[in-house]
């Protein structure tokens, strides 16, 4: 018989446990809400990136190390739309999570963390089911990117990290932003919002003021605008003293690309309007009349 070491479910077994008590480190309880607490995941030596919804009260928010010890944190910057926020405590020492170097895959394994009571971490392991976005999401904004999993979202896993079979971070988890579900917010799009949050307290929206339906582009102006795109968006109404006004953009205009990315519906003009676009000139890529035409437009920021 081999030895038990060579066994590879005692190695399989082995991983997980090793990828949990690594990204456990950086795992804490976010007490913030008047229900059972939360988690967090440790950013930095000082920040803690949590979902916003658990954040109910902005004093006394209270930190449950891995080494049960308890302190104080204030809140730094919060964002519903994408339903993160962030909070600060100083000179705390955090272990910081390690983001993973590759985006999620369908069909990889990972694994939920969540440190909801002061008794340890708590651990679910399944598979990524899905990858998506944009998405709107129940709090009337756009997420980007999101994953779905698997694994079972127990109460107070929000905030908590979705970690690889490395311990890497893949994203945050919430069940903030979808219909009472769980959602993963990538690493790589959390980490960029938390450092907005950071630097600012908030993550700016803009707009256009523009109405506008999906219009299907046919043959002959994919063939002019020198690539394949099946869908634009077909301008119906512009807002007077609106960015798009102020820019040239008029009724009739087929919008189909936003800052060199193309855009083919509404929730993808949406998801491209956030963050440091927000009071920027932008180049607005229009066929007009059929011909390919480019506009700047100074993006507007949504009150």
């Amino acid at each position: 018989m081999n030895d038990l070491n060579e066994n590879p479910l005692v190695a399989f077994s082995d991983a997980m446990a090793d990828a949990v008590s690594k990204a456990g480190a950086s795992t804490l309880l976010v007490n913030a809400r008047r229900r059972h607490p939360a988690s967090g995941i440790a950013i930095s030596a000082e920040l803690i990136l949590t979902a916003d919804h658990v954040v109910e009260r902005e004093d006394e928010i209270r930190i449950v190390l891995p080494d049960s010890s308890e302190r104080k944190a204030a809140l730094v910057g919060r964002d519903p739309g994408s339903d993160l926020a962030v909070l600060r405590m100083d000179g705390a020492g955090l272990a910081s999570a390690a983001p993973a170097a590759n985006e999620a895959r369908v069909g990889q394994l990972a694994l939920a963390l969540g440190r909801p009571t002061p008794e340890g971490i708590q651990a679910s392991l399944g598979v990524v089911s899905a990858l998506g976005g944009p998405l709107r999401t129940g709090r009337g904004s756009m997420l980007e990117r999101y994953l779905r999993t698997d694994t079972i979202p127990y109460p107070g896993f929000s905030g908590g990290p979705l970690v690889d079979a490395a311990g890497a971070v893949l994203g945050l988890n919430t069940s903030g932003l979808w219909q009472g579900g769980s959602l993963t917010i990538p690493a790589g799009l959390a980490w960029s919002l938390a450092e907005t949050l950071a630097r600012h307290g908030r993550v700016k929206r803009g707009y256009l003021g523009i109405r506008s339906q999906p219009v299907a582009v046919p043959a002959a102006q994919r063939l002019a605008l020198g690539r394949e795109q099946a869908s634009g968006l077909l301008l119906v109404g512009v807002e007077d003293g609106s960015p798009a006004e102020r820019g040239g953009l008029l009724v009739g205009d087929l919008l189909v690309g936003l800052a060199g990315q193309s855009v083919s519906d509404p929730d993808e003009l949406a998801a491209r309007l956030v963050g440091s676009i927000v009071g920027q000139p932008v180049a607005v890529e229009l066929l007009r009349g059929g011909q390919p035409a480019s506009l700047t437009v100074i993006i507007g920021e949504r009150k």
